[in-house]
């Protein structure tokens, strides 16, 4: 992310000039800050320089005994307010000659004789970082208490105050603004402007809301798992109807996005577009680019669709995804095999896609991929050889990504006017989940590609119809408007012969016409969800052409 940087064309606003020291840059002198802050990282230098411009400096506790080991003059808070530092630090800084002396206007007559009525005399800069609230809760171990203690309420209560006078208050609630604020303060002899206050402001209410999103998420989850187990006298059935979905969606959503980069543009060149980071620790957007080019919008959403689909599977894995949809996707022994039986379902689509592995890539595997026009290879590893193999075809993009532990969280989907949420399909079929629907059961062979197919229909568009034999795809019908159009095209579309593959359906069949047209081609098998008035139907035509068909009773869905 790199420094931070502090700049008021942000900003696109404009304020009246209404200083006590009236110029046209609004600038502000310094006399008097105020320095709380738990991240120390170059407060001493910082506060130093601030005494070059013989600028008071009041502090509270561990800040104030650091500067004072550094041979840097402080005063207490507690001097100043005439009221100590109480319950374990709890209350030190919430006193109105604190806030007061942050919201008091310089220009309002009536505050400037309030403030010298109640001895409350101006702070100029606030310097303020907050508990670490979001590094203590990623701790192994944490309990609800210790997460509690670092729930800062003074400190955002100061941001706040300083950042809503911003016409007459700085506040800098990082310590990566240092630098920039002491070369201004070089420049202008100890004042700061109009615009750097502004801007400070916006950085300090971002961090604020940030910080109120970490608290706001954490209780939240807490209060999920309080309530799940207060309902432990319940039968299973009712746990999951009252704490699922219900307490996993909350009356207010807030979401913690913190702008990573711009991209070149969106979906097309006419639309803007970047990339914001929501403080998740694996997924697409913290992969690492370790060679070609940078990432587009369409790169990252392919990309995302592609790595999604691989980490579904245990065994080695490749996925070739053209539009958000499988082009290929097989299983094999190796990466390099994976990759192979992939490309072999449709090689002519292939062209121009992204390829995802779910294994470390190997020099074999890199040379094979390398061998057509590819996108992005995206893959939790690669070794040395492979990387130099990757890098031969200088606008291939590289990601090294981390496979997530679960694929849980929350998806959401812009529509006109809000904004729709719903947890993540996490579903993953397990062979006794399987209801054999037919006369004839599946076999081991059967039961083992309708599962590998059923992944792969999981990630594919609606209507989905895939066939797969052998752990490797044949045809995939997607996105289409009638289900039996999926299966005619996903047969069209098939470069493997068709026949003796089986079939998944990712809702259920309306009617028994798909299983008429899917029998035409020779498969042996159907995974589909069931659940239609027409599932007899269907059931009695499937057994007329002598196929197995199992139920799960799970839909997958995918817009």
């Amino acid at each position: 992310m790199g420094k931070e940087r502090l700049s008021f064309s942000t900003y696109p606003f404009r304020f009246k000039n209404s200083m006590t020291e009236n110029n046209d840059l609004g600038l502000q002198t310094i006399r008097r800050a105020l320095l709380s802050v738990s991240d120390k990282t170059g407060i001493v230098e910082f506060a130093r320089e601030l005494t070059q411009f013989d600028v008071e400096i009041i502090s509270t506790g561990g800040t104030a005994r650091v500067l004072r080991e550094a041979g840097i003059d402080v005063r207490d808070v507690s001097e100043v307010t005439g009221f100590p530092e109480m319950m374990d630090g709890r209350v030190k800084t919430l006193h109105p000659k604190i806030h007061g002396a942050l919201l008091g206007l310089r220009d309002n007559p009536d505050h400037q004789a309030a403030m010298r009525e109640h001895g409350v005399k101006a702070i100029d800069l606030v310097v303020v970082n907050l508990y670490p609230f979001a590094q203590t809760i990623a701790s192994e171990g944490v309990t609800l208490d210790e997460a509690i203690e670092q729930i800062d309420i003074g400190g955002p209560a100061m941001i706040r105050s300083a950042a809503k006078n911003f016409k007459m208050v700085a506040v800098v609630a990082s310590p990566e603004a240092y630098a920039g604020l002491l070369k201004e303060l070089n420049r202008t002899g100890g004042a700061l402007s109009l615009a750097t206050r502004s801007a400070l402001a916006c950085k300090a209410f971002q961090r604020t809301c940030e910080y109120d999103a970490h608290v706001f998420n954490y209780l939240g989850a807490h209060a999920a798992l309080e309530s799940f187990q207060a309902s432990c006298d319940a039968s299973l059935e009712e746990m999951i109807a009252e704490t699922t979905p219900h307490n996993a969606l909350w009356p207010m959503l807030k979401l913690r996005l913190k702008k990573v980069g711009d991209l070149r543009y969106g979906e097309n060149p006419h639309q803007f577009a970047a990339l914001y980071d929501r403080d998740e620790p694996e997924g697409v957007a913290h992969a690492e680019l370790i060679s070609g080019k940078e990432m587009s919008f369409n790169n990252y959403v392919d990309a995302d669709a592609a790595w999604q689909l691989v980490c579904d599977f245990d065994e080695p894995a490749c996925a070739i995804i053209k539009h958000t949809n499988p082009v290929g996707v097989a299983l094999g022994a190796s990466a390099e095999e994976a990759y192979r039986r992939a490309l072999a379902t449709d090689p002519t689509s292939a062209f121009g896609g992204i390829v995802a592995l779910n294994r470390k890539v190997d020099e074999a595997a890199a040379r094979r991929v390398i061998e057509i026009f590819t996108e992005v290879v995206i893959a939790s590893d690669y070794d040395v050889r492979a990387v130099e193999v990757l890098r031969t075809k200088k606008n291939l993009r590289v990601l090294r990504a981390v496979a997530p532990e679960a694929m849980d969280g929350l998806e959401y989907k812009q529509i006109g006017g809000g904004m729709l949420v719903q947890t993540r399909d996490t579903h993953k079929l397990k062979r006794e989940e399987l209801k054999v629907v037919t006369r004839r059961e599946p076999t081991e062979d059967e039961i083992k590609d309708l599962l590998f197919t059923w992944t792969v229909c999981k990630h594919t568009k609606s209507n989905a119809i895939v066939y797969a034999r052998a752990g490797q795809t044949v045809g995939v019908g997607a996105g289409q408007m009638s289900r039996v159009d999926s299966v005619k095209i996903g047969a069209m579309r098939a470069q493997l012969p068709i026949k003796g593959s089986v079939l998944a359906s990712d809702a259920f069949f309306p009617f028994r016409d798909g299983i008429d047209e899917a029998a035409k081609y020779g498969i042996t098998a159907v995974i589909q969800p069931g659940g239609s008035v027409k599932d007899e139907e269907v059931i009695t035509a499937t057994n007329e052409y002598g196929l197995a068909m199992v139920f799960t009773g799970v839909r997958h869905f995918k817009h």
